[in-house]
């Protein structure tokens, strides 16, 4: 690419929820880690340029609430202009963006199998009962079949799609503060889903969007009312990203 055509790629911002422990680097919320992942796709096929901006919602900059009001990210800014709400950011993607159109497929059978992975997720942080764990493990089952019946790459083909960028952070969430706070883990016997999981560690897409492991468990923390300590807000950032042995 050229550098005058470098110069008429437009640059998207994406404003995400920075770490609620340090204030500085990325926070674990799952709307803003997906819309990174698309936009980082679309960054990749070099149709826009990628601009990513935290902003600690425990102390925001004056500037930003006096031009987002109260308005939690994720926002996504276009040529100056602002996006607000989830639906509005995912439909300007999907249509304003340039390249944004082929993240966003058709398919009623995945939207359905993955769409009840994170309520079910959320009723077992709660529960702690082997119901609740019984539940989240067939959901999970359903989208292990469906990869291993299709013998596909991603939820939908052999490129990733909006579904991908939508249930990854999901597994993370699930893998990560379901072993912390319910002793809950992602059955090994899995192999196609886990098969997914080792694509997708394996990605900038989602490694440079992914929150450490110490943000999503100080996420679920908070949620429950609770903090983390000072010797864990002291602990270097880790990222769970290993595969069960086979």
């Amino acid at each position: 690419m050229s550098d005058a055509e470098e110069s008429q790629v437009p640059e998207i911002e994406l404003i995400i929820k920075a770490s609620t422990i340090d204030g500085r680097r990325k926070g674990a919320c799952l709307f803003c880690q997906e819309y990174f992942m698309d936009l980082y796709l679309l960054a990749e096929l070099k149709t826009i340029a990628l601009k990513i901006t935290t902003v600690d919602m425990l102390k925001p900059p004056a500037d930003f609430r006096s031009n987002f009001d109260s308005t939690p990210p994720p926002i996504l800014i276009d040529a100056g202009v602002a996006v607000l709400e989830n639906e509005k950011i995912e439909r300007h993607i999907m249509k304003s963006v340039p390249g944004g159109h082929n993240l966003f497929v058709q398919d009623k059978e995945v939207a359905g199998i993955i769409e009840n992975v994170y309520s079910k997720f959320k009723l077992m942080l709660i529960k702690k009962d082997e119901h609740s764990k019984n539940s989240l493990v067939a959901q999970l089952s359903k989208i292990s079949v469906h990869l291993e019946k299709t013998g596909l790459r991603f939820l939908t083909g052999d490129t990733m799609c909006c579904f991908d960028c939508e249930l990854m952070p999901k597994l993370q969430h699930i893998r990560v503060a379901g072993a912390h706070f319910a002793d809950f883990s992602i059955p090994s016997d899995m192999e196609a889903l886990w098969r997914y999981m080792g694509t997708m560690y394996s990605l900038d897409a989602f490694k440079t969007s992914c929150p450490a492991d110490q943000d999503i468990i100080s996420h679920y923390r908070m949620q429950q009312g609770g903090k983390m300590s000072r010797r864990e807000e002291l602990e270097s950032p880790s990222y769970t990203n290993s595969l069960p042995q086979q």
